[in-house]
């Protein structure tokens, strides 16, 4: 069984990007399952930190993507969910080449989530391992 509740497409959730930091380092949203959520970026210039190897910030800006995006697929309309603690491990360096990120559930409840994040290179080798705790927030009412 999924664990979204609200309608996901792939045309949806990249029409979100657009004018952001999502946009600016050109990650694309590439697929999603009952249970996971993937997403790829590249490396290159954009995501490059001064040693030419892929930036650890670059990283964790997609394992946070990633986690944040899904859990607000997994929540009803009067809640949505936000960032508490990121943690990641930079296992391989990457100068060239695409990155693929995955974001699967490991804990999905009424006040929190917590997400793993892994983010691989082309031959689907660890170049990050990320783990993202979420809060879930109720949407204030209009009075």
């Amino acid at each position: 069984m999924a664990i979204w509740k609200k309608d996901i497409s792939l045309e949806k959730l990249n029409a979100t990007s657009k004018n952001t930091l999502i946009e600016h380092l050109s990650i694309v949203y590439t697929e999603f399952t009952d249970d996971a959520l993937s997403a790829t970026m590249p490396v290159c210039s954009i995501t490059h930190q001064p040693l030419g190897m892929l930036h650890g910030g670059a990283s964790v800006v997609l394992a946070e993507t990633l986690g944040s995006v899904a859990a607000n697929f997994c929540v009803d309309k009067e809640h949505y969910c936000v960032g508490l603690d990121i943690n990641a491990n930079h296992l391989r360096a990457m100068r060239k080449g695409t990155v693929t990120g995955t974001a699967s559930p490991i804990h999905l409840g009424a006040t929190t989530q917590v997400w793993q994040i892994n983010i691989t290179d082309e031959r689907e080798r660890l170049v990050c391992s990320s783990r993202l705790t979420i809060a879930v927030m109720k949407k204030k009412r209009e009075k």
